[in-house]
């Protein structure tokens, strides 16, 4: 089999550009000014939304990233659940996707067939169409998708909107990152690999249906910042102090950590999104601060309602666990219960 990760100096969405250098980068740009363009870079979010009447508005997100893995169909569908999930993380729903490809021209052509069958299958399984796309040549195999899709002017889900009061529930375990790089070292089994991939392939769509009806204040996905960065963004948008109280982990993800291993968010993460953290043991500072691919929703919604979401998420057989609540002040703390 090719090895599609041997030809990646950084996969995944641990290969994302450095959030403080691109925070720096974006305060050089004059935001775009249109009344239709409900989100856009002021300030940023998870995707672009642009509105085209009273009842509907378009969702637009691209994502790609070096592959992570070594089967070509696995890489497909992991890149296309990534960028998917934007969408869900907006409140809205996948209508169109295009493929986002890069690959040495010496690599078979069956392996660039196999990535963008995976990446129609999660495409179709979302309701959505993947309807072309672009590729080029590149020493180092990329795939991601472009994706358009739809939500209703007053349902978008803005990750600004945490308050005070509010709760915050994780959608999936945390430790993509660890748990690849722990599985190539050795150190994670088959078994916790097989855990981590499935994770990654799952669509946020189920999760995000049954949050929707619980009208969220504020929602986003935990991917290549990590949970603490994620959480940074959340609370410095919103203005307010984040407190988390649980880091729920993938099987493997905590050995991985205990054992020395970090992935390459893992230094460029910390220097985004310092946390206060008063004796937390360092493996879970790690897990925190781990590059998640095709992570879970974190969502900040009114405390009593918290209960009812965690029970309709596990009824429906989805992860779901209360990490924190938000409080009067800003940045992120760790107060583990």
């Amino acid at each position: 089999m090719t090895s599609l990760s041997g030809l990646t100096a950084g996969g995944g969405c641990a290969a994302k550009y450095s959030a403080s250098r691109l925070q720096e980068l974006l305060d050089g740009f004059v935001p775009a000014e249109s009344e239709n363009l409900l989100v856009g870079l002021s300030p940023a979010d998870d995707a672009a939304v642009y509105r085209l009447d009273d009842e509907r508005a378009l969702v637009f997100t691209v994502d790609f990233f070096p592959s992570l893995v070594d089967d070509p169909a696995t890489f497909g569908r992991i890149a296309a659940t990534n960028a998917l999930n934007d969408v869900y993380a907006m409140g809205g729903a996948p209508l169109l996707a295009l493929s986002i490809a890069a690959f040495p021209e010496e690599l078979p052509t069956e392996v660039l067939g196999d990535v963008l069958a995976g990446a129609a299958e999660q495409v179709r399984a979302a309701g959505a169409v993947l309807a072309g796309g672009h590729t080029i040549r590149d020493a180092e195999a990329k795939y991601g998708l472009a994706v358009v899709g739809t939500v209703h002017p007053d349902g978008i889900w803005p990750k600004s909107g945490a308050r005070p009061g509010d709760a915050l529930v994780l959608t999936k375990p945390l430790g993509t990152g660890l748990v690849l790089a722990g599985h190539g070292k050795g150190v994670v089994g088959e078994a916790e690999l097989d855990a981590a991939i499935e994770s990654m392939t799952t669509l946020n769509a189920a999760a995000a249906d049954v949050v929707r009806p619980f009208e969220p204040n504020g929602v986003t996905d935990v991917t290549g910042f990590g949970l603490f960065g994620h959480a940074h963004e959340m609370a410095e948008r919103a203005g307010v102090r984040i407190v988390l109280e649980a880091l729920p982990p993938l099987d493997g993800a905590l050995d991985a950590a205990r054992a020395g291993i970090r992935t390459g968010g893992d230094g460029r993460n910390r220097e985004f999104a310092p946390v206060d953290a008063p004796d937390v043991p360092e493996e879970l500072l790690a897990l925190g601060y781990d590059a998640q691919t095709a992570g879970g929703l974190l969502v900040s919604l009114p405390s009593d309602k918290t209960l009812s979401l965690l029970g309709e998420l596990r009824l429906r057989g989805l992860f779901a666990e209360r990490v924190g609540s938000v409080e009067s002040g800003g940045g992120v703390a760790v107060r583990l219960r």
